[in-house]
């Protein structure tokens, strides 16, 4: 698929164009979507983050937590949401993973934190892919990957304007032509070679405006603070 694509570019000079990559996590494991200076593009997906940040990058995003406090909710979380809304989960914490199920966990968190201030069922089920990515970390590493969240990049693509949920059919058109305006000219064809592989749709169209915030973004919300690893709390858009 995709693949193919990159090594045959590798061989003509492909990567010697600033290339920008995206990623999002699905089911199986993770799908990356780049695009570099001249327009060319591709996608893949592995079970392994580390294989598909070996990608060449100038820079890369990635719809994950990054930068972690062992409590509170981070002040970028709560920004966003108050921008676009619940789409942002809140609640994300190191070592989350480390709770037997989610009832323990936020069991922990309101005793400690306050009743309410635990986590969505959303948030619980991305637990390991949180801690896949904070296992990859370093704050050396965070100066060409950054964290994104992708309705916060459509968002802002559509002139800071709230779109149609993106499962229904008008959200989903509308969110293709915005990355089509960017240079995702190969989106709808992409998914229709997804099937077999657990990618969602959203998945997909996700891992693409993580591409185009790789390439364009110049703006994050975010208090300036780090977490105890050296790690910036910001999400970029």
């Amino acid at each position: 698929m995709s693949s193919e694509t990159r090594e045959e570019t590798e061989i003509d000079g492909r990567m010697t164009c600033k290339n920008y990559l995206g990623l999002d996590g699905f089911r199986f494991g993770w799908v990356a979507a780049w695009i570099d200076e001249r327009g060319d593009q591709g996608f893949d997906y592995s079970p392994s983050l580390m294989r598909l940040l070996a990608i060449p990058h100038a820079r890369a995003m990635i719809d994950m937590p990054i930068g972690l406090n062992a409590s509170g909710y981070r002040a970028c979380d709560l920004r966003a949401r108050e921008l676009i809304g619940p789409s942002v989960f809140l609640g994300a914490r190191r070592d989350l993973w480390a709770f037997h199920d989610m009832a323990a966990a936020n069991r922990h968190y309101w005793k400690h934190e306050g009743e309410g201030r635990g986590v969505s069922a959303q948030l619980w089920n991305i637990r390991d892919k949180m801690r896949e990515v904070d296992e990859a970390m370093t704050p050396a590493r965070q100066a060409t990957i950054g964290e994104a969240h992708p309705e916060l990049i459509f968002w802002n693509l559509a002139g800071r304007v709230r779109l149609e949920p993106k499962t229904s059919p008008r959200g989903r058109e509308q969110r293709i032509a915005l990355l089509r305006g960017r240079g995702f000219t190969e989106v709808k064809r992409w998914l229709t070679l997804r099937h077999g592989t657990g990618i969602g749709r959203d998945d997909l169209i996700d891992a693409c405006a993580c591409a185009v915030a790789a390439r364009d973004s110049t703006q994050s919300v975010g208090d300036g603070r780090i977490d105890p690893r050296g790690l910036r709390m910001e999400i970029n858009f």
